[in-house]
């Protein structure tokens, strides 16, 4: 039987392809290659010298690139995590030349729209959430044996989950009589937990964002990530982040600040410019996806694109 294709349009791709500024021979990593949108568009710019490098945790995605570029001499896809990325330059003898790198990160459209990967509350499949399908806990699993207090503390850090505790409270009752192995079984279970609901979101999304957030371990490997940025990079060499929400926001801004103000140093040290190590510069300040483009992609519209350039 052959796999079903599910389409994914890429976020902010014009936006993307112009903040990295991709020069014809230059060498590139895409660290989160998903269905290729934002390769395909880095190729489309490089000549028969360029070089593109992508990585990708998932191997459906891995597969994807394999059979649309398998006969691209400059293009090559690794099956890892990003947070793997100094290793993968290091074994491209590529570390410290990168002109450029892209994360567009969170879960792309063919996540949540094949129920078989039990991301989405809006289609029944089974409840796995993992990003990598061929290592780790799926998130039925965990919830089979998660605390009570350890559910509670990651609905409210990863999902900023208001209702938190009475959330999980009511999962820790509900898994008694039953295994929470679906989709539809968790999302109405917190549903009926939730004594309010927004307008125009489903009371599972918070707490189906946590949950993701922590089975694939994203915060803590998009921090490792960026740090191993600065040195891959060549000085010149562009850093392009695309998130979808404020967790992984609050990361990136608070990694290009931390940079690009250089050390930390006491107020009043009769310091010149030139001696404080500053590593990247900003080359914009928040953007955001156009109205048009909202219009007709409507995952653009919590997208929020940082640009940096990597000074020394």
């Amino acid at each position: 039987m052959n796999k079903i294709e599910y389409p994914h349009q890429s976020v902010m791709l014009k936006e993307a392809l112009y903040y990295l500024a991709v020069q014809g021979g230059g060498i590139y990593i895409d660290g989160t290659y998903g269905r290729g949108g934002h390769t395909q568009s880095i190729l489309d710019h490089l000549d028969k010298n360029g070089r593109l490098v992508a990585i990708d945790k998932d191997v459906e995605a891995c597969e994807h690139a394999q059979s649309h570029y398998a006969n691209d001499a400059r293009f090559s896809i690794q099956h890892t995590s990003f947070n793997h990325l100094s290793d993968v330059a290091t074994a491209q003898g590529i570390s410290g030349s990168v002109n450029g790198i892209l994360l567009d990160l969170g879960i792309s459209s063919p996540h949540v729209d094949n129920p078989e990967r039990g991301f989405s509350f809006m289609r029944e499949g089974p409840l796995d959430m993992r990003m990598d399908q061929s290592t780790g806990k799926t998130a039925a699993q965990w919830l089979a044996e998660v605390s009570e207090d350890d559910l509670e503390r990651i609905l409210r850090v990863y999902g900023e989950e208001r209702y938190a505790q009475r959330i999980a409270k009511g999962i820790i009752d509900a898994r008694q009589t039953g295994a929470i192995d679906s989709t539809k079984r968790l999302a109405s279970i917190i549903a009926s937990l939730t004594p309010s609901h927004e307008r125009h979101k489903h009371p599972a999304t918070r707490c189906f964002q946590a949950i993701r957030i922590f089975i694939n371990n994203e915060l803590e490997e998009l921090q490792t990530t960026l740090e191993q940025a600065l040195d891959v990079l060549t000085v010149g060499g562009r850093l392009v982040v695309i998130s979808f929400h404020s967790l992984e926001d609050r990361i990136v801004k608070k990694f290009i600040n931390k940079h690009a103000r250089g050390d930390s140093l006491p107020r009043g040290l009769p310091l010149i410019e030139e001696r404080i190590c500053r590593r990247l510069e900003k080359i914009n300040g928040t953007v955001r996806a156009s109205e048009q483009e909202i219009s007709t992609n409507p995952r653009a519209r919590s997208a929020v694109l940082r640009a940096v350039e990597k000074i020394s």
